[in-house]
Formats: structure tokens, C-alpha cells, sequence
């Protein structure tokens, strides 16, 4: 429980500290024009209260990822702790802030519009089908995780399923103030709630837990012999709690509704600091759950027989991360508590799923401009988008693994989307005489770990021993000569200016 309080401190001392450090490195401009004002429209561009976005920000962002994320990555021991702090105080709270303001800075503009001002309209075209793609896939991984939850309720899979998706289809096309802006601030609560109620009810339990100065040995492999590598695997196993190259789409949408630049730090940094809170409190009862025997403690005495009578008593393998958040949220919160706290975890995927699809809907109509004011323009978009998002869902559910698979490259694919936006904003701030090293160092370390984990992974090329590291290595060496290659290039023209 000491480096789980000193954790939480750290970040609440990084959004003060760092925070502040890169909000006066970007240098927002309080009297500049928003694309709130200059470009309302009454559907994707409109004002909207201050505490209203930051619930809506901290609400798309996360998703299952802090959650779900966390838990898996505890699996790796006590080095996910250093992984979500400075991972997020350093490059996913800077990633969010940077990523968001710039968006403001080109009237909204989606993320694919950003790469491809800053790195090249090629790759504009590269990262707007990948970017798609990407939205997709959460729209889909993130009807399934609820759907298992609520039929736990009430109902069943296939049924849940397709009431989350038809709520997709109005949500996306509905202007943002209709249900986004109304009942998404709710959900915040609920999901901030069930954060705070848990980690009060470890303080109350105090449990002796593994301490980061314990050791960084992989807990996973000793104790249910999960061998897989702490490096690249659990930075891309925790993603949203974090570095999420996909907070990046999400940004823009809320860029859209900011009326005051200065509000760029509590809302994009804040809302990642948050996450990071909202992902370490999991992680820790992650760590109560399988280290310090606490799923005995939530768990109804049939489950624990059902699990003593099992020949390979693996609880990874056993207890899904689902699994962990419906037992200590009903055997810790009670029944009112458990209700709500369930909630926040039902409703974090999907809004994110939703405005995903909403993402995509924009960045596809910015692409071949397509103005969204009519629900005519809005359909001819969303037709197509929501059929193969479908078609992926019913894919992912007729598969026995479907789910996982799809959840291994978007896992994947999110971190390699984070590159992209780092090297955008790098490029920004190097055009800018700005300190750039603010995301040169987060882009190489992400660059070293998508590159190698995509050599060694299951869901890559699987090259043993240690070559993946070299050529990951040599990725860094190369990526920054091509940096500094081209920053001469802006450094001259910048001079003749």
C-alpha cells in the first residue's frame, strides 16, 4: 500500500508540476477565437460548460482500458505501477494535452488531418484508413465487454449486444449536446465513484501487497507461470492507464466544445491524470486479487469450490478481468454500490465505442468534405461505417477467440496510432521554436516498444532470443536521424524567414 500512496501522490503532483510545464511550452492563447465560436454548427461544433467536457473527455478516453488494462498489466508484478505513473504524467497526459490543443489551433481538425499538415499528405492517406480502422475495432471490442457484464443482470449476450449497437447508431448521428452532453457526465460520475469507493476500501483493508522496492521480477511467471516478457509486452497490455494513441481521435471532439484555450490543461491533461488514478486504484486491487489471496475474500463459497476442484489452479486463467471487476464490485460496494459502480464499468466502453464511430464519422466527412449539418450527410457516412463495424462484431462473435484477437491488434495498433501523433506534435513544436524534447523522448520509447513487441508477440512475427531488441534498437537510431534530418530542413527555412 506505500508505493500505491506514493503513486497516487506522484500524479496528482504531475498534473500541478508537469502539467503546468507543458502548458506554458504550447503556450495557449486565452483570447484566441476557439472552433467552438468560429465554426458552430449545433451538431459536432458548439460551447459546452467547462466541467461538462472534462466529464465527457475522461468518460470517451477511458473505456475498459484503465480498468481491464490494469489488470492484466498487474499480471507483470509491481513494474506496472512505474509504467502507469510516469507513463502517463510523461506521455499520455502530454500525448492528450498536446493532441487536443493542436486540434483547437487547426479549427478541430481530426487527427488525420493533423499528420498529414505536419508529416506529409501521403501519409495523411496512410493514417486516415488506419485511423478508421482503428475506430472500428473499438467500436467493436467495446460492445463485448459490457454486454458479458449486463447479462450477469439481466438478459443475454446477443441481446445486450444489439441494444448497445442500436444506441451506437443514435448516438453517432445525434448532435453532441443530445446525449453526449446530457447523460455522459453521469456516467463520469459513476465510473469516478466506483474509483473512489474502492480505493477507500483499501485503506480500510490495508493488505500487505508486493512493493515496487520488492523487487520488478514478473509476479505472473512465478506465481501461475505466465512467462510472457515484462518488455514490450506490458506497455501495450496497459494502454488507456497510460499512453492511448486512440485518446487522440477522442481529443478533437471535445476541441470542438472549448471555449477558453486555458481550459486545455484540466480537461485533456487532467482527464489522463485522472485515468491514471482511476487505473492504478485496479491495478492495486489486482494486486490484492491475485497476490495477497483477496479473490477468497469476494468471491461466493460455490465459486471457490468451483475453482479448488480445478487440476490447474491458474487464477489468470480462471478469473477474467471481467470476472475481477464484477466480484470486488458486488462483494466490496454491496448491492446500491455494486449497482453503481457496474455502471461506470458497463458505461466507460460504451461511450467510448460510440463516440469512436462518431470519431470516424468526422474524420471521414473532413476527408472528402462533406459538411455533417443534415442527417442525410451524416447517413451517407454512417452507413457504410456501421455495416462493417457490424460485419467485425458478428466476425469477433462467431470466432471462439475473436474477441482476444481483435483486442491484440488494436492493443497494438493503438500504441503504433500514439507514434504518429507524437511525431505530429513533435513536428509542431519543433515549427514553433518550442521545446520539442517534451515528446521526442516519449515517441523513440514508443517507438522501441510497438517495433519490438510486433517481432516477438503471438499476434506478430514471433522471432525469438534477441534480435527484436536489436532491431528495435536500430528503429531509434533510425528514427532519429530522419528527425533531425528534417528539423536542418525547418531550422533553414525558419532562418530565411
Amino acid at each position: 500500500m506505500i508505493s500505491f500512496t506514493i503513486a497516487i501522490l506522484i500524479l496528482i503532483a504531475g498534473y500541478f508540476i508537469y502539467g503546468r510545464f507543458v502548458e506554458r511550452v504550447f503556450g495557449p492563447d486565452p483570447n484566441r477565437v476557439t472552433p467552438a465560436v468560429s465554426k458552430a454548427d449545433g451538431v459536432d461544433f458548439m460551447v459546452l460548460p467547462d466541467w461538462k467536457i472534462f466529464m465527457i473527455q475522461f468518460l470517451n478516453i477511458a473505456g475498459t482500458g484503465p480498468i481491464f488494462g490494469a489488470i492484466m498489466g498487474m499480471w507483470f508484478g509491481t513494474s506496472a505501477y512505474l509504467w502507469i505513473v510516469f507513463g502517463c504524467i510523461f506521455a499520455g497526459a502530454t500525448h492528450d494535452y498536446l493532441s487536443g490543443m493542436l486540434s483547437m489551433h487547426h479549427n478541430g481538425a481530426g487527427l488525420p488531418q493533423l499528420v498529414g499538415y505536419y508529416l506529409g499528405k501521403d501519409i495523411r492517406k496512410v493514417m486516415l484508413v488506419f485511423t478508421v480502422l482503428l475506430l472500428m475495432m473499438v467500436g467493436a471490442v467495446f460492445v463485448y465487454s459490457p454486454a458479458i457484464i449486463l447479462k450477469s443482470i439481466c438478459g443475454t449476450e446477443v441481446m445486450w449486444i444489439l441494444i448497445i449497437f442500436v444506441y451506437y447508431i443514435i448516438a453517432t448521428l445525434l448532435p453532441v449536446d443530445k446525449i453526449i452532453g446530457r447523460i455522459y457526465p453521469l456516467f463520469a460520475f459513476s465510473l469516478i465513484f466506483m474509483a473512489a469507493a474502492l480505493m477507500i476500501g483499501l485503506y480500510a483493508k490495508m493488505p500487505q501487497l508486493p512493493e515496487v522496492w520488492d523487487g520488478m521480477q514478473n509476479l505472473g511467471a512465478e506465481k501461475f507461470g505466465r512467462n510472457t516478457p515484462i518488455f514490450p509486452a506490458l506497455f501495450i497490455t496497459i494502454a488507456c492507464g497510460a499512453i492511448s494513441g486512440f485518446h487522440a481521435t477522442q481529443s478533437p471532439l471535445m476541441a470542438r466544445c472549448i471555449k477558453n484555450e486555458k481550459m486545455g490543461r484540466p480537461i485533456f491533461y487532467g482527464s489522463m491524470i485522472t485515468e491514471g488514478i482511476v487505473a492504478m486504484i485496479w491495478a492495486t486491487i489486482s494486486s490484492y486479487f491475485f497476490y495477497a489471496d483477496g479473490w477468497r475474500e469476494v468471491c461466493s463459497p460455490e465459486v471457490i469450490q468451483a475453482f479448488e476442484s480445478q487440476s490447474d489452479k491458474t487464477l489468470i486463467q480462471y478469473f477474467s478481468a471481467p470476472q475481477v471487476v464484477m466480484n470486488v464490485c458486488q462483494g466490496w460496494l454491496g448491492i446500491v454500490g455494486g449497482i453503481l459502480a457496474m455502471l461506470g464499468v458497463v458505461a466507460a466502453p460504451i461511450t467510448s465505442g460510440d463516440t469512436a464511430l462518431r470519431s470516424a464519422r468526422l474524420i471521414i466527412a473532413e476527408f472528402i468534405k462533406l459538411g455533417q449539418r443534415s442527417y442525410r450527410n451524416r447517413l451517407y457516412i454512417c452507413i457504410p461505417l456501421f455495416a462493417f463495424t457490424f460485419a467485425l462484431l458478428v466476425w469477433q462473435i462467431s470466432n471462439p477467440d475473436g474477441f482476444n484477437i481483435i483486442w491484440s491488434y488494436f492493443g497494438w495498433s493503438n500504441q503504433s496510432l500514439s507514434i504518429f501523433t507524437l511525431w505530429t506534435v513533435t513536428f509542431f513544436l519543433v515549427r514553433n521554436k518550442k521545446n520539442y524534447g517534451i515528446t521526442l523522448v516519449p515517441v523513440l520509447f514508443m517507438t522501441f516498444v510497438c517495433v519490438t513487441y510486433i517481432l516477438v508477440s503471438n499476434e506478430g512475427f514471433r522471432i525469438q532470443g534477441q534480435l527484436p531488441y536489436f532491431i528495435g534498437a536500430a528503429s531509434v537510431v533510425a528514427s532519429v536521424l530522419v528527425f533531425y534530418r528534417h528539423k536542418i530542413n525547418i531550422d533553414k527555412r525558419n532562418a530565411k524567414k
